[in-house]
């Protein structure tokens, strides 16, 4: 299969996940989400680097972020835009623009917003092994999202 497809597919499930932890009845596949991402893995944001491992403790957050996202009114996260670049054989750099939508309080729209994938092509199928995410919660703060920095955000890619 070509590698472009492979990412563009891998994209496509993990926007399904996401959907389905965001719905009215939420169904969180936490080994589905934990399976997108290698061992370990790097987060780089505004708040710094974290260096995460996928283990129990990552996997006990996962539903913890996809609730956060849905206690603001987040009711859908699909992929707008995803541009993959080949950083050598096996390693993609993937740029991926997402569209938010939220109803929270009578008030509703979208958030864009863009993360920048490190994916390695594995055996097991393609996995997360950084990532680089922009001032999200900047945004959600704006259009009254998020209260005070203090409230705490999304954590995960």
């Amino acid at each position: 299969m070509d590698e472009i497809v492979l990412i563009e597919r891998f994209f496509d499930e993990y926007a399904s996940q996401f959907a389905r932890a965001l719905a009215d009845t939420p169904e969180v596949d936490v080994e589905a989400t934990a399976g997108a991402f290698a061992d370990c893995f790097v987060e780089v944001g505004p708040r710094g680097v974290v260096c995460g491992r996928n283990d129990g403790a990552f996997r006990e957050q996962i539903p913890h972020g996809f609730a956060f996202y849905r206690g603001i009114g987040i009711r859908s996260m699909t992929v707008a835009t995803l541009a993959p670049s080949q950083l050598d054989a096996g390693h993609w750099g993937v740029r991926v623009g997402w569209s938010a939508a939220y109803d929270l309080g009578g008030r509703s729209g979208t958030v864009e917003f863009e993360v920048l994938y490190f994916v390695q092509l594995t055996g097991s199928g393609p996995k997360i092994f950084a990532y680089i995410t922009g001032d999200e919660e900047a945004e959600l703060r704006r259009l009254g999202l998020l209260g005070a920095p203090d409230q705490g955000g999304p954590s995960g890619g």
